[in-house]
């Protein structure tokens, strides 16, 4: 057990007579970035706090570089950082002063803390507004100090629960590469529910569905359910869907009425070319292609053998 990162152990929690989570196992051996995917209400942020100390958990065992959250909370919490969904930040102090508070909080050593303060404004890209107070801070770089305080104890296990949750497409980008870089020394768990940011960011995934562990596995495998298999496709001079399938790398196409057709193929970037080339020399004046999107949903329903959910 002391390889162990994290091990979780028939985790189950519920809130008066309802059931939350329920027999969630899984452990983590080495660094890295793990996803936690699943819909809003699916039980991410329940099992983020239970795993993190907030929640004590209605049954199973956390064990934390071997110690048991249950028993030793103090001594398992010194080697998780932790970003909640909504950051905790004291708005009225200066990003530095926050620092300060987070690291003794953290119980460092006093010696210790202005170096570690310095080291997690540097690390996250904040030391330019050390003097700022945080509430003038634009939402990417409150995020950024968030994740400052969640690693200024040097965590070897850090916890990010909708890290991107309302930033910009810029902002996003850059609490993307900032996780990367974290990761290169740490494990982080990443709860999400957006397809995009596993794919963007996570080596391996589990997906939360009602409350249990609907896929377990690395993103290649995971791929196989996410990547989509069909092109929307709309040429206006409406050509039989019989002509399209002759079309090599369409496996099948199906005409939806109007100018509109659902092709599914072997190669998506080889099926597209070879429908742009068909269109040219048939005159069929393409003005569509585009994968379709799949969702969450979606996802579940395969993995579900589409069976209700």
């Amino acid at each position: 057990m002391n390889d162990s990162i994290v091990k979780v152990e028939n985790l189950s929690h519920r809130y008066s007579v309802q059931w939350a989570v329920k027999n969630i196992n899984f452990e983590l051996t080495k660094n890295g970035i793990y996803g936690l995917l699943g819909a809003n209400g699916a039980g991410k942020s329940t099992i983020m706090n239970v795993i993190c100390g907030v929640l004590k958990q209605t049954q199973g065992e956390i064990y934390v570089r071997g110690i048991n959250m249950r028993t030793h909370p103090v001594d398992a919490k010194r080697h998780i950082g932790f970003l909640p969904q909504k950051p905790p930040l004291l708005m009225d102090l200066t990003v530095e002063e926050y620092l300060t508070h987070s690291a003794n909080m953290r119980l460092m050593e006093e010696g210790k803390v202005k170096e570690a303060v310095d080291e997690a404004m540097v690390k996250v890209g904040v030391s330019h507004f050390n003097k700022r107070l945080i509430r003038n801070l634009s939402g990417g770089y409150q995020q950024r100090v968030g994740i400052a305080q969640a690693i200024i104890h040097k965590p070897g296990f850090v916890v990010m629960d909708e890290p991107t949750n309302g930033l910009d497409p810029n902002q996003i980008l850059e609490v993307r590469n900032l996780i990367k870089e974290i990761a290169e020394e740490r494990t982080v768990v990443l709860s999400t529910h957006i397809l995009q940011e596993v794919q963007a960011l996570c080596d391996n995934i589990w997906m939360i569905n009602q409350g249990t562990v609907a896929f377990a596995g690395s993103i290649d495998e995971f791929d196989s359910y996410i990547m989509p298999s069909t092109l929307n496709v709309s040429l206006v001079a409406m050509p039989p869907a019989e002509e399209l399938k002759s079309i090599p790398g369409v496996l099948n196409a199906e005409h939806l009425g109007g100018i509109k057709y659902k092709v599914q193929y072997s190669d998506a970037q080889e099926t597209m070319e070879r429908i742009v080339e068909a269109s040219v020399q048939r005159k069929w004046r393409l003005i569509e292609i585009s994968l379709e999107k799949i969702s969450l949903e979606n996802v579940f329903a395969e993995l579900s053998k589409n069976k209700p959910l």
